[in-house]
């Protein structure tokens, strides 16, 4: 069954995209004409948005032929063959950009993320992605993230409590940010996992001093001073780095012992996969 999220957004992107009717096809092909066109790969990466994509062209016309040779997650090269669309073209043509879109966009990522993950090939790190993701686009883009071999952060406010450098500052400090948090959760008898934000040597220590914690993200650390952190922690929690890191200085972080490394590079600074839809039967 498909997620309510995902039809949510495949029923707006429908008619954000076709409003009144595809007028450029209504002019010029017969109703009930026949064809099919393929997803032509135009340069390497990786596959994602497939089944995204499947459900675009149900929801537009069930009737429509899909024939998948290369499924989500897999490497793709340049002349491939990603799948072959058979069925009323007004259907097709309707259908064209919105899963064009979705596919590009999606493998995008994935395959930056990729680039990420063998970065970091061999060590006990994890590359996750962030919050920073376009806005109503959040689970299809951490879907792709998780193509590309990433993990996935918090999916939302809701999932997890992360107490951040402006959380911290507006509760008074850290020893009452987390103070607070434990109280908070009590009362509403709830179990959620507590990340806290560092943004110094100095604040680590402090967060060690009152505990009851999960997981310490290092913010804008040094590698020196990831190095120090990850020695104090000395394993009592998970340990995140966060801010600022790229694919030139990833592995350099991860060496340091962190459990993960969160970039939200994954998600906003991506360039989409070249593809395109081409007929192949007119």
């Amino acid at each position: 069954m498909i997620d309510e999220n995902i039809q949510y957004f495949i029923d707006n992107a429908i008619k954000e995209d076709i409003g009144e009717g595809d007028h450029s096809t209504l002019a010029c092909i017969p109703k009930n004409k026949k064809g099919k066109y393929r997803l032509l790969i135009k340069e390497p990466g990786i596959l994602a948005g497939m089944e995204v994509a499947k459900q675009v062209y149900y929801q537009i016309d069930k009737n429509i032929k899909i024939t998948i040779h290369i499924p989500d997650g897999m490497k793709v090269n340049e002349g491939d063959t990603v799948f072959i669309a058979e069925g009323k073209i007004h259907s097709l043509l309707k259908s064209e950009r919105l899963v064009l879109n979705i596919l590009q966009r999606m493998s995008g990522i994935a395959t930056q993320t990729a680039q990420y993950v063998r970065r970091i090939e061999g060590l006990k790190t994890h590359v996750l992605d962030t919050r920073k993701t376009t806005p109503g686009l959040r689970i299809l883009e951490k879907e792709a993230v998780r193509l590309g071999g990433g993990g996935n952060h918090r999916m939302g406010l809701y999932d997890m409590i992360m107490l951040k450098d402006n959380h911290i500052d507006f509760a008074g400090g850290i020893e009452q940010a987390i103070r607070k948090t434990h109280k908070y959760l009590r009362k509403k008898d709830k179990i959620l996992p507590i990340e806290v934000e560092a943004r110094n040597i100095e604040e680590v220590e402090r967060i060690l001093n009152v505990e009851g914690i999960d997981r310490i993200m290092l913010d804008n650390f040094s590698i020196d001073d990831t190095k120090k952190a990850v020695e104090m922690i000395d394993g009592k929690f998970e340990i995140e780095s966060s801010g600022g890191i790229d694919l030139e200085t990833i592995r350099d972080y991860a060496e340091c012992g962190v459990d993960y490394i969160s970039v939200g590079a994954l998600t906003h600074q991506i360039k989409s996969l070249d593809m395109s839809l081409k007929a192949i039967d007119f």
